[in-house]
């Protein structure tokens, strides 16, 4: 017989906030901008997903995901790829996000 004494446990109550997301029912083509997107188009789409994100009840969670993960692209927990990048190169202010 195996022995899984030594197997990590369920890691299940690391993803049950996604459950919660306000973003669930939305399309993912609002978080993540298509090919060659510029200007006020992206502007307005990224305002569009970040206004989801304001009345998540687990923006906080995403958020901190999406920093340690280092997510390259699209909006999570409020924040745009280039604010998480930002977010990353500052000294301690991760662990405060």
């Amino acid at each position: 017989m195996t022995d899984i004494s030594r197997l990590p446990g369920a890691s299940e109550h690391h993803w049950n906030w996604q459950l919660r997301s306000a973003c669930r029912s939305a399309d993912t083509r609002l978080f993540f901008h298509p090919v060659n997107e510029r200007g006020s188009s992206a502007e307005q789409r990224e305002q569009a997903a970040k206004s989801v994100c304001a009345r998540c009840p687990v923006r906080i969670e995403c958020r901190r995901y999406a920093l340690a993960a280092r997510e390259p692209y699209g909006v999570w927990g409020g924040l745009s790829a280039e604010e998480r990048r930002s977010v990353l190169r500052t000294p301690g202010v991760q662990a405060r996000t």
